[in-house]
């Protein structure tokens, strides 16, 4: 392992120690910092907004980006204590509302249940409390950063979860667990990567065309499971977040490629629109373009 590497986790595990108050204080400053410094998180997060949101102001858009930079700072730096922290302690500092129960009902159909949890609010949470609702398969890209995918998928395996790589062997676990009436989590608005040409189609979202995947659809389709978005924003005070849930449009099951991936990207709009500023506005959702063009991010 190079030194790199090695100072790396050694950050991750000494943020795991952090309180949750002062990851939350570090975050404001961090976020603050990522929006007066020149750097590729603000840039993208500029453009993305503009893209969203072209009927605001530039001074309202500023506004947001600056908040949203604050938000992604913050939820990066809870995720180590969220992957090597007790489990219990993270379930005690959800507010659940009625989404359990909503979670219960829809397994009880016997179809299996596909959770559709987008980059909005803190992602990693909620796994520690899914796994107390049902067995769990969660699908998951490898970082970047190599030497946190033994580390992350750790963390996220504490609860019970079973970790599940983008690859076709994980996709027929996907299916096998659907198929046995379980819950598999999927992240929607990523570009998709694994699988060529033939793993997205281009769909609205906000508007603007942007690769989407349709594996989430094809599973809905095959089992027939429905899709429950799900997401755990952030919340002033004790206990710290609240796991918002909401029900899948009919069409994510449609045949056709482009009518489901275009109802899969507006439920997640939907869900962005809530709570827009704890939404990763700093990932390049629209890197990729129809007509094969340059990069809007450079």
């Amino acid at each position: 392992m190079s030194n790199s590497s090695r100072l790396l986790l050694r950050l991750v595990t000494l943020l795991s120690h952090l309180p949750l108050p002062l990851c939350r204080g570090l975050g404001r400053v961090t976020g603050h910092l990522l929006y007066w410094l020149p750097n590729r998180n603000r840039a993208t997060t500029r453009i993305n907004l503009d893209l969203a949101f072209p009927e605001w102001s530039p001074a309202q858009r500023r506004q947001l980006a600056r908040r949203s930079l604050v938000e992604s700072a913050t939820t990066f730096l809870e995720m180590p204590s969220i992957w090597l922290g007790e489990p219990e302690v993270w379930r005690q500092r959800i507010d659940c509302g009625a989404c359990v129960t909503t979670m219960q009902q829809l397994l009880a159909e016997g179809r299996g249940l596909i959770l559709a949890v987008p980059h909005l609010g803190n992602w990693e949470v909620g796994v520690h409390i899914l796994t107390q609702v049902a067995p769990l398969k969660v699908l998951y890209r490898p970082p970047r950063q190599a030497e946190l995918e033994a580390l992350i998928v750790a963390g996220r395996s504490s609860s019970g979860a079973t970790m599940v790589p983008a690859t076709p062997s994980g996709v027929r676990a996907l299916l096998q667990a659907l198929r046995k009436g379980e819950m598999v989590t999927i992240l929607p608005d990523q570009e998709p990567k694994a699988g060529g040409k033939e793993a997205g189609v281009f769909a609205p979202f906000f508007t603007t065309p942007a690769s989407t995947m349709v594996l989430l659809n094809r599973l809905a389709h095959k089992t027939g499971a429905p899709v429950l978005y799900l997401y755990a924003l952030r919340t002033k005070g004790k206990p710290g977040f609240r796991l918002h849930a909401m029900r899948g449009d009919a069409a994510l099951a449609d045949a056709d490629a482009l009518v489901a991936a275009t109802a899969l990207n507006q439920g997640v709009e939907q869900c962005v629109r809530h709570c827009p500023e704890q939404y990763q506005w700093s990932y390049r959702r629209w890197r990729s373009r129809p007509d094969g063009g340059p990069s809007r991010y450079g």
